[in-house]
């Protein structure tokens, strides 16, 4: 929603300005330097890229036009499911968690948060920790080390579409250019047409230089910089689980684990210790 509402605020300030200058409208439908600067910029962006990186990019793109996944209720729930897990591995031992971590869908526990099941990937790091405490093999720094490891390699994949959408942003400025001599080649080769004709062609060729930095800095730019936040609160999470679980493996009791997990998540995210206490009560009394 936001992303729509500062595309309409660029293009009424942009172009409204232009109005109020006294410019006319009709001057800036130029569909062919439309075509020219987009075409190249698209062309570009497969040439620069492998099939993943595309196929990644296109998958991210529709995220930006969505809400906020990672609120708070989201971090509670999650918090409190973790909790949950591991006050009955203190009460009876890792063992008693092994059906839970098999079949998470069927389990009455992971059942208890909608939420968390909603986001596989954090479901799945989960679980595939659990799995790797009740195999008893790892110490803790062993598992810290392999989650560090699992969340930098998530980080890196999710850093590609954002790279890729803030190159070809970076690149329409100059395919602005490339539209705008394009238009100047134009005009001077039709130098023998009346002044008014030649004004025509100049400013039509001009357009060109503009629509590149507006595309790039008003559209297209914007897009990395929003990925990228989504990237790192999409990463912010698994840390909170990582370091719920370490500290549980150094022995901390439940209840201070989850407090290391909720002292890692963003200030805008993070529930009070309070209101983490209530809801984690009123989750055990489902």
């Amino acid at each position: 929603m936001l992303v729509i509402l500062g595309y309409v605020a660029v293009t009424l300030s942009v172009f409204g300005g232009f109005l109020l200058a006294g410019g006319h409208l009709a001057a800036l439908l130029q569909p062919i330097e439309f075509l020219m600067i987009g075409g190249a910029a698209v062309g570009a962006f497969l040439v620069g890229n492998n099939l993943a990186a595309i196929k990644a990019t296109l998958k991210a793109l529709p995220t930006v036009f969505k809400g906020a996944r990672y609120t708070k209720a989201l971090y509670m729930e999650l918090m409190s499911l973790l909790f949950e897990i591991l006050t009955k591995v203190r009460k009876e031992g890792l063992m008693s968690i092994e059906g839970e971590i098999e079949k998470p869908e069927e389990s009455p526990i992971f059942s208890k948060y909608p939420g968390v099941m909603g986001e596989p990937h954090t479901l799945e790091f989960i679980v595939d920790y659990l799995r790797l405490m009740v195999s008893g093999n790892m110490d803790a720094f062993q598992i810290e080390n392999l989650m560090d490891n699992e969340i930098e390699t998530h980080h890196s994949e999710g850093e590609v579409p954002v790279h890729c959408i803030a190159k070809m942003g970076d690149a329409m400025p100059a395919f602005g250019i490339v539209a705008a001599v394009m238009g100047v080649v134009h005009t001077m080769e039709s130098v023998g047409l009346p002044p008014a004709e030649l004004g025509v062609l100049i400013a039509q060729a001009l357009v060109g230089t503009f629509l590149g930095i507006l595309l790039s800095y008003g559209f297209v730019g914007p897009l990395s910089t929003l990925l990228e936040q989504k990237l790192n609160e999409s990463s912010k999470i698994l840390q909170c689980v990582k370091v719920t679980l370490v500290a549980s493996l150094n022995g901390y009791a439940p209840v201070l684990a989850v407090e290391f997990g909720r002292k890692v998540l963003f200030s805008t995210e993070r529930p009070s210790f309070l209101e983490l206490e209530a809801h984690i009560r009123k989750a055990r009394t489902k």
